[in-house]
């Protein structure tokens, strides 16, 4: 255990650069349940792919909704916020609530949306291709999910670009570039008044929207309150703009930092759903999220305790080496690929196709419209411990 003591996985100035990969190759090896000291107390880090699925899959030990699923405690008025998020759920209230809008991601539901996904993707392009010159990750990979849940979700085309600023507030929150100076939690309450707006708007009323259909539904023989869905609409939003930005403006770069692989997905585009798992894997959006010992527990041969918080590292896990074959590799035809980037149990990423079908249609409509595309200059990540993002990605772009 020599040395360990000096590893900081909570400190976000240690995500600048790059994620710490070094040290959670080291802690896999020697301490991969590891206690990492945090201020006057500290929290359990789960660093191998197991272990991640094994916290995952017993929400009666590990929970969501004690502690939310940050690793900060929460004020008590964030925390009953969050508390209504199916991300802070646990069952079987969880499972209820789910159901309620499962049926608007099904796989059969999600390939409907192909030709209007494909649609906005293609004019995203034609307005990146007239201006060559673009911050890759606000003007084109944004783009897509911003146009595509605004939709999903009727919210009007003009209120579309603030729902942008605060989901990327909501899970960039200790970049002051990106929340310079907000109160914790202001950003989430200001999307959920919103949401409570649109809402009130619906309810009672006939619409194909996911809003409409949400308000409208009943649970348990009645209706979502308006606080509820407000809650409700602020994780669907983040999650539908904020973690798909980020999955396509990472995938982006990595091609660029591997043009090996970049050359191998022009010559066969068949090659891009892989190529998106491979993202997924090599940049997860989220570097974790946290759960809370309901009781007194054992994982590796280490007692946890009960309230002790349990932080579950997809950074870590998606390069495991008992899992991956190579993992520090950036492979476009890996297989198999269990990566751990849409979690997996009960909290297993309702998006997650949503979140696959745009990815396919962007890289698709990507490659086909530009013969290159170069940096001019050099990326810059966010001050964060759990969003793996980039805030800026500056590149020039060569129409095909």
């Amino acid at each position: 255990m020599s040395g360990l003591d000096a590893i900081d996985l909570y400190d976000p100035d240690g995500y600048v650069a790059a994620p710490p990969h070094a040290a959670f190759a080291r802690l896999r090896r020697e301490a991969p349940v590891f206690w990492q000291r945090q201020g006057r107390d500290g929290y359990w880090a789960v660093l191998r792919h197991a272990d991640v699925v094994a916290v995952s899959r017993d929400p009666e030990t590990f929970s969501s909704e004690r502690g939310s699923v940050v690793i900060e405690e929460l004020a008590p008025e964030t925390l009953e916020l969050m508390r209504h998020m199916l991300l802070v759920m646990d069952p079987p209230r969880h499972g209820r609530y789910r159901r309620m809008i499962l049926h608007s991601f099904t796989p059969r539901m999600v390939e409907r949306l192909e030709p209007r996904i494909r649609a906005i993707a293609r004019g995203i392009m034609e307005r990146a291709a007239e201006r060559r010159e673009v911050e890759f990750v606000h003007d084109v990979a944004s783009q897509l999910p911003l146009q595509v849940i605004g939709e999903l979700c009727g919210v009007p085309e003009q209120d579309r670009a603030q729902l942008n600023v605060w989901a990327e507030r909501n899970t960039g929150s200790q970049d002051p570039d990106i929340n310079p100076g907000q109160a914790e939690g202001d950003s989430t309450r200001e999307m959920a008044a919103y949401a409570i707006g649109l809402a009130r708007e619906r309810r009672g009323r006939g619409g194909v929207d996911l809003t409409s259909s949400v308000v409208n539904a009943e649970v348990d023989g009645r209706c979502m309150s308006d606080f509820e869905f407000g809650a409700f609409f602020v994780q669907l939003v983040t999650a539908g703009n904020d973690t798909t930005r980020t999955l396509l403006s990472n995938g982006t770069l990595a091609l660029l930092e591997h043009p090996e692989e970049l050359r191998e997905l022009r010559r066969d585009p068949a090659a891009i759903p892989g190529a998106v798992e491979e993202m997924l894997r090599w940049a997860s959006p989220l570097h974790y999220f946290r759960r809370t010992a309901t009781r007194d527990a054992e994982l590796r041969g280490r007692k946890i305790r009960e309230g002790q918080r349990v932080v579950l590292l997809y950074s870590s896990a998606n390069r495991d080496e008992e899992v991956f074959e190579a993992p520090d590799r950036f492979l476009v035809r890996r297989h198999p690929n269990p990566h751990l980037a849409f979690g997996i149990g009960e909290h297993f990423c309702l998006g997650a196709q949503l979140a696959r079908l745009e990815a396919r249609v962007f890289f698709e409509e990507l490659l086909a419209s530009f013969a290159s595309f170069e940096p001019t200059g050099p990326p810059r990540r966010q001050r964060s411990n759990l969003n793996n993002a980039l805030k800026a990605l500056p590149l020039r772009l060569e129409p095909a």
